[in-house]
């Protein structure tokens, strides 16, 4: 038996035909629905990227014990548990995050592997020479630091990306496709084509934009949108998702490619496929560029997925049931006949492609020091923190690093040594105090508690009030959470009850106080409109390093009397802020305050 994947990144299932979008022109997509069946309730665990392969090695969720982080000492790795079964694995990528400090125990678990260098800010070609700045007319966002950094590399990245064949994704489906042809005649491997497209910038060859140029819509000139609320017209809107489509038609002709070599070696007779995503985007959707800094709406959330197993021979048909990315490792594993681990808490989707049978009652679902979330495929619960400092959080682990760096010393000297968990196989870890940032400007506190009905509200535009169902998903939430064996502190900053099951009153009580809970005591007579109390806050933390909040509260209470006013819009935030502020740090501060500003 052999298995491919072909796995992308930041892939929005509303962008493909196989889930309504009449918009792109993706055929081979189309011809992969056809031979597979399509998930309709495929959810993800853990973002982003490599929180999200955390879990398509160990098939357990990553975002209650800690963020973005290589695989630790004591992870189960299925791709290694296949090695040493007999099973060779291999895996190409163009995903750069693999060769970093964060990322960089993932493809040493395979037997062997290929590296394409180029997407996005890769440190890949070295040149000292000037670059010209990254063209944007996006609205006013930070410009400085890793962001202005990767920029610049891109600039130098694309001047050797000129032919289609430069590209990384082209690079690493041809070395799939080669891995293929070498090895077709043998049995028992697994090959993992992986490339980051359509991942940001979306940049793509011009044959991909003529497509849609020659249905007489216009790309423009970006491609790279921020992390943030959506400040541009509609028609930069319109543009960025042109160029989004663009990249996703090069990933179908990509894909294709696979589709005809299992065609032409007649391999759907002996070889699994499995196409999917760790998480989607969001394209201008609720108002947001991109992901994490926002609640888990499904563009983000529901993923599209695709399986052809050769043993039940199920193609063109749909599935319901719910799904996550913790079950494709048992799924592999449990395909070559490998005994599943304990610490594996996904399932195995062999009779979930045979005829829809269910395996989970609920998914949860998260991003590391943000709100949890769970579904049960009819409802959606976004429960946030119900401390608005979001403490105490801790990281949990044997490795630490963040995304492209060890982590500083500093927070190391913080760090004690806690007891295992049910999943280190014996091993105390490191308990780190997460970093400020996690409760800081964006913290996730006042986007509140939100219950949606996904069978008669599916885009989640209008919140529903249903305290029982509340009730329910709470603790099924908090019973997920021990059978994680989640940490103390996270039933304390999201308020669950760890030991005796959430009421209908103390659901109302923790409503009332929440309600009545006033982010800035200092300010009592202000009256705060448009959500401005929670700019004010994130001005206090932007400002910390000028003055203390007291003072800042003290300026601002004398700066309305000047204006004889005690209404609070964003105009005045505004304003007030251009006067303490120094004026390079404008844009970014205008950005942060725009974003603490969105409530959903």
């Amino acid at each position: 038996m052999k298995a491919i994947m072909v796995m992308y990144d930041s892939l929005n299932r509303h962008f493909l035909p196989n889930y309504g979008c009449r918009e792109s022109l993706m055929p081979n997509f189309e011809r992969l629905g056809e031979r597979t069946v399509t998930f309709d309730n495929s959810y993800v665990g853990s973002l982003p990227c490599m929180p999200a392969r955390r879990e398509l090695h160990t098939g357990r969720l990553n975002f209650l014990h800690r963020g973005w982080c290589p695989l630790e000492p004591f992870d189960d790795s299925a791709p290694e548990i296949m090695k040493q079964n007999g099973i060779y694995t291999h895996i190409v990528s163009d995903h750069q995050h693999y060769w970093e400090d964060g990322g960089a125990t993932y493809h040493t678990r395979y037997s062997s592997w290929e590296c394409n260098r180029g997407q996005e800010g890769d440190p890949w070609k070295g040149s000292l020479e000037p670059q010209e700045e990254h063209k944007s007319s996006f609205g006013p966002r930070p410009t400085g630091g890793i962001g202005a950094n990767m920029r610049r590399q891109d600039s130098i990245n694309r001047k050797f990306i000129q032919k289609e064949e430069d590209f990384p994704q082209a690079r690493t489906f041809t070395q799939g496709l080669e891995f293929i042809e070498r090895n077709r005649e043998y049995d028992n491997w697994f090959l993992q084509i992986e490339t980051f497209d359509p991942h940001e910038p979306f940049y793509s060859p011009e044959e991909f934009q003529e497509i849609y140029q020659n249905l007489g819509e216009e790309p423009g000139q970006l491609d790279w949108p921020p992390y943030g609320p959506v400040t541009e017209s509609e028609d930069t809107v319109r543009k960025v998702r042109v160029k989004y489509r663009a990249l996703l038609s090069m990933c179908d002709k990509y894909l294709g490619k696979v589709l005809d070599m299992m065609d032409k070696y007649d391999m759907w007779k002996d070889t699994m496929l499995i196409v999917n995503t760790d998480h989607g985007f969001m394209l201008g959707e609720h108002l947001w560029w991109a992901k994490g800094v926002m609640p888990l709406y499904n563009e983000m959330a529901n993923t599209p997925l695709f399986i052809w197993d050769p043993r039940c021979k199920k193609s063109g048909e749909r599935r319901k049931s719910l799904v996550q990315t913790i079950d494709l490792a048992p799924t592999l594993l449990e395909y070559f006949n490998i005994p599943i681990p304990e610490d594996m808490q996904g399932k195995p989707l062999k009779n979930t492609i045979a005829y829809d049978k269910k395996i989970h009652d609920y998914v949860l679902f998260g991003i590391f020091g943000s709100m949890i979330n769970i579904t049960d495929g009819k409802f959606l619960y976004m429960r946030a923190p119900h401390r608005k400092e979001d403490d105490p959080l801790t990281e949990y682990t044997l490795m630490p690093t963040v995304m492209r760096a060890r982590l500083p010393v500093e927070r190391l000297q913080n760090a004690t040594l806690h007891a295992p968990f049910s999943f280190t196989k014996g091993c105390p870890v490191l308990a780190i105090p997460a970093s400020e940032e996690w409760g800081g400007v964006a913290a996730c506190y006042r986007y509140g508690d939100v219950l949606y009905d996904l069978q008669k509200d599916p885009q989640e535009e209008e919140p529903v009030w249903n305290p029982k169902k509340e009730v329910e998903l709470i603790n099924a939430m908090a019973a997920m959470m021990k059978e994680n064996d989640a940490p103390e502190e996270q039933f304390i900053r999201m308020g669950i009850p760890k030991d005796e099951p959430m009421t209908l009153e103390l659901l109302s009580e923790q409503k009332r106080l929440r309600d009545k809970y006033n982010p800035l005591p200092g300010l009592k007579s202000v009256i705060w409109k448009d959500n401005t109390q929670w700019e004010f806050a994130a001005l206090e933390n932007i400002a910390s390093f000028i003055m203390n909040s007291q003072e800042l509260e003290c300026h601002f209470s004398e700066y309305l009397k000047q204006k004889k006013t005690n209404c609070v819009y964003n105009k005045e935030i505004q304003e007030f802020m251009k006067m303490i502020i120094p004026e390079e740090e404008w844009e970014g501060a205008l950005f942060t305050l725009e974003m603490a500003a969105r409530l959903r």
